[in-house]
C-alpha cells in the first residue's frame, strides 16, 4: 500500500470471527516474518483495524492514524524523512486459537508536499498522441512514489518489484505502448497463425505501426429524432372515422397522446403513445435529477370523430409513500431539496363502438427529495359504455396479449379467482415476494427463496413448498374469453392439476440431516389457446385448456464455513408457457405421390428429383459442368470395379 488506508473483503459469515492487525518486524538477516498468532487486537502502533460486518461477507479497512506532515524545526507529531512510513503488517481472521485468513500488507508511504517554488510561464508541450505515444509508462500514476504493480515504474525498488512481479499490468497501460502488430514477421504473439504466415508478413520497423496514426477521416451528420407528429390531414382519413384496435390516439393538436411505457428492453420511455383498446400497467424508477413531468392534463383527446374532450382529472395525495420510495442513498436533513411530484397516474378511456366517450385520469401526489428513488406507476384501463355492472365488454372478447388472464374460484364465496407468479423484492425471499398477475400470451418464469434449516422435516417441508406454490393459484377455472361472464358456466374451463407428491408413499432418508428428496420446488402452467376467428380483421384468441403439474427435485443442505443452526436456501419456481393450438391439424407428409407429372419436394418425405441431387440442376454448389464431369468419373469407376469383380476377367487376365 502507498496511501493512509487501504480495504479488502472476508468472504464468508463473520460471526464469531476476530479480526487483529499485528506489526510484523522481519529477520533481517534471512528476511523471514515472524509468525503471528491469533492473540492480537484490533489496533497496533499507528494503525487502526475496522470491520464493516455484511451478509456474506465483511469489509476490513486498515488505516493510519499518524500525521504525514514533513517535519518543522522543533516538531515532533510529523515525518522526518520523505519516506515517512516503511512496515509490513499482518492482518488475521480467527475463530478461538484457529486461524481462518491471513492477509500481508507491505506499507510504503511518503510524506505529504508541498510546492514552494516559481511557478514556470513555460507551457508544457504534448505531443499529438496520434503519431506520438503519451507516455512510456501509463501505469506510474503517483509521483515519487511506487505503484504498485507498475512495473514499468522506475521508481520501484528491486525488493518492492519480487511483491508483485508476477501480477505486473500488461498491455498499454503496463508500459506496451507500443506493441508489435500481428502481421509483423518478427511477431510471435498470435494464438491463431494464419497459413500464409510468414511467407507474407510485413517487415517494417516500430516505428511505422498502425496502433498510431490517423486511420479514418469521415464527416459525422447529426441524427434526425423523430418526434411523434402525425402529419396535418387535408381530408378526413381513418382516424375521424373512429378508432380500431392498436390505432394509436391522437390529441387536439394532431399528436399521439403519450404516457410513459416500458420499452422491449426493460427501460421506460417517457414518450410513448397510448394504443386503442390496450390496456398496461407499468412501473418506472426515477430520481429528483431525473424526474420530468408528462403529458399536461389539459390537452383535449380526439374521440374519433372529430371531436375533442377534456380528461376529468382527479388529484390526490400520497399518504404513505413507503410503497413507492423504494432505495434512499442517505437520510435526509430537514433543509434537503424536496419538491411535489406525480407518483402515479391511472387513466380510464369509456369507449362505445370506436369512439371514446369519456377520460377520467386520477394522479397520485407527493414529495420526493435529493437522494430518494421513486418508483412511478402507469395504469391505462379501457371499458365499454354498454358494461352496466362494471365489466369490460369491448368490441373484441378474445384476449389481448398482454391483458391479465380471467379467473373464476367456484369454491369461494367470492368468484373473483387469482393466477399469479411471484415479484420477488429485496433478498428475493418468499416471505418478502409480492404476487403478479399472469398475462396473456406472456410466458413468463420467476421465482423466490424459502429458508430451510439443517434439521428440517422432509414432509413438513413438502407440505410448505406445496402450500408456497398452491398460493398463486386461487382459482379452479379459467375464462375462455375475456368478457367471460360469470354467471355462465360454459364461458370456463376447468384448471387441470397434477399432484405434486403422494403422501401415501413412504420415501425413507434414513438418519441423514439436511437431505430430502422428491420436493415440488418448481411450478408448471401450461395454457393452451387458438385463434377462433376474427372481429373487424383482429384476429379472436380463445384459451382451451389449462393444465398445473409440478417437478419434483433433490434438495440437499449447503453448508459455508461451518454448518452449526445456520440456515439454507430453497429455490422455488413457477413458469408460465402459452402453448397455440392450430385451428387445423397439419397436413401429413407422404413417402410418396405424384402431382401431375412433377414431383413436390416440400410436401414428401422421398423426391425422386434429389435421388442423383450432385447431378441435378438444383444443385448449384459447383458448376454443372464439372458436376457432369464428376459423375461419369465415378460410374466409370464404379463399371471397372464390376468387371474386374468378375471371375471370366480373372481368367482373361491370367492368359
Amino acid at each position: 500500500m502507498s496511501g493512509p488506508r487501504v480495504s479488502s473483503f472476508f468472504i464468508g459469515n463473520s460471526s464469531g470471527v476476530n479480526f487483529s492487525v499485528i506489526l510484523s518486524p522481519g529477520d533481517e538477516v534471512i528476511g523471514k516474518l515472524q509468525l503471528a498468532n491469533c492473540s492480537g487486537s484490533k489496533r497496533a502502533g499507528d494503525w487502526n483495524l475496522d470491520v464493516a460486518p455484511g451478509m456474506n461477507n465483511s469489509k476490513v479497512t486498515v488505516s493510519l492514524t499518524r500525521n504525514l506532515e514533513l517535519c518543522l524545526p522543533n516538531a515532533t507529531d510529523c515525518c522526518p524523512s520523505p519516506l515517512c512510513v516503511l512496515e509490513t503488517l499482518q492482518v488475521l481472521a480467527c475463530r478461538g486459537s484457529v486461524r481462518l485468513a491471513q492477509l500481508l500488507i507491505q506499507a510504503e508511504i511518503f510524506a505529504n508536499s508541498s510546492f514552494a517554488g516559481n511557478v514556470s510561464e513555460n507551457a508544457t508541450i504534448i505531443p499529438n498522441q496520434a503519431f506520438r505515444p503519451l507516455g512510456s509508462c501509463p501505469c506510474n500514476l503517483t509521483a515519487g512514489a511506487c505503484d504498485v504493480r507498475c512495473c514499468c515504474d522506475l521508481e520501484c525498488t528491486p525488493a518492492l518489484k519480487q511483491l508483485f512481479n508476477g501480477s505486473c499490468f500488461t498491455g498499454v497501460f503496463g508500459g506496451d505502448v507500443n506493441p508489435p502488430f500481428d502481421q509483423l514477421c518478427s511477431s510471435q504473439s498470435m494464438e491463431y497463425t494464419p497459413e500464409w504466415f510468414p511467407f507474407l508478413c510485413v517487415q517494417s520497423s516500430l516505428d511505422n505501426t498502425p496502433f498510431l496514426g490517423y486511420f479514418y477521416h469521415g464527416s459525422t451528420s447529426t441524427p434526425k429524432v423523430p418526434a411523434f407528429t402525425v402529419p396535418l390531414q387535408t381530408s378526413p382519413g381513418r382516424i375521424f372515422t373512429g378508432y380500431r384496435q392498436g390505432d394509436p390516439i391522437i390529441t387536439e393538436e394532431n399528436e399521439y397522446f403519450t404516457i410513459p411505457q416500458q420499452s422491449l428492453a426493460g427501460q421506460c420511455v417517457g414518450n410513448a403513445p397510448v394504443a386503442y383498446l390496450q390496456d398496461f400497467d407499468v412501473k418506472c424508477l426515477t430520481s429528483l435529477e431525473s424526474y420530468k413531468e408528462g403529458l399536461p392534463h389539459h390537452v383535449r383527446i380526439n374521440t374519433g370523430t372529430a371531436d375533442f374532450i377534456q380528461q376529468n382529472v382527479t388529484y390526490r395525495t400520497i399518504s404513505d409513500r413507503g410503497k413507492f420510495i423504494t432505495g434512499s442513498e442517505s437520510l435526509h436533513p430537514a433543509e434537503a431539496q424536496c419538491q411535489n411530484v406525480t407518483f402515479a397516474e391511472h387513466y380510464t378511456f369509456i369507449c362505445k363502438d370506436k369512439n371514446i366517450e369519456q377520460v377520467n385520469v386520477t394522479a397520485f401526489l407527493g414529495s420526493l427529495c435529493d437522494g430518494e428513488i421513486l418508483t412511478q406507476r402507469f395504469t391505462v384501463e379501457f371499458l365499454s359504455l354498454k358494461s352496466a355492472n362494471g365489466e369490460e365488454l369491448l368490441e373484441n372478447p378474445g384476449y389481448q396479449v398482454g391483458k391479465p388472464v380471467r379467473t373464476a374460484n367456484i369454491n369461494a364465496s367470492d368468484p373473483l379467482g387469482t393466477l399469479n407468479i411471484w415479484q420477488p423484492a429485496g433478498r428475493g425471499l418468499c416471505a418478502s415476494a409480492t404476487y403478479s398477475p399472469v398475462l396473456f400470451g406472456v410466458d413468463s418464469y420467476s421465482g423466490c427463496f424459502l429458508e430451510v434449516g439443517i434439521n428440517e422435516d422432509c414432509s413438513l417441508l413438502r407440505g410448505n413448498v406445496t402450500e408456497k406454490l398452491n398460493s398463486l393459484i386461487q382459482a379452479t377455472h379459467i375464462g375462455k374469453r375475456d368478457n367471460s361472464s360469470y354467471s355462465d358456466p360454459d364461458d370456463w374451463v376447468e384448471i387441470i392439476r397434477l399432484d405434486p407428491f403422494n403422501s401415501d408413499t413412504n420415501v425413507s432418508t434414513g438418519n441423514l440431516k439436511g437431505f430430502c428428496p422428491d420436493i415440488p420446488a418448481n411450478l408448471n402452467i401450461h395454457i393452451m389457446f387458438a385463434e377462433v376467428g376474427a372481429v373487424q380483421g383482429i384476429p379472436q384468441q380463445q384459451i382451451l385448456a389449462v393444465q398445473i403439474s409440478y417437478s419434483t427435485v433433490l434438495w440437499q443442505f449447503q453448508c459455508g464455513l461451518g454448518c452449526g443452526n445456520s440456515l439454507s436456501f430453497l429455490p422455488i419456481t413457477a413458469s408460465v408457457q402459452f402453448i397455440k393450438v392450430p385451428a387445423q391439424p397439419p397436413v401429413r407428409k407422404t413417402r410418396y405421390h405424384r402431382i401431375y407429372v412433377e414431383f413436390d419436394c416440400n410436401q414428401n418425405d422421398v423426391c425422386l428429383q434429389q435421388l442423383f441431387y450432385p447431378l441435378t440442376r438444383f444443385y448449384t454448389g459447383e458448376p454443372y459442368s464439372q458436376c457432369l464431369a464428376k459423375g461419369l468419373l465415378l460410374a466409370f469407376l464404379v463399371l471397372l470395379a464390376v468387371i474386374m469383380s468378375n471371375p471370366l476377367f480373372s481368367k482373361l487376365w491370367n492368359r
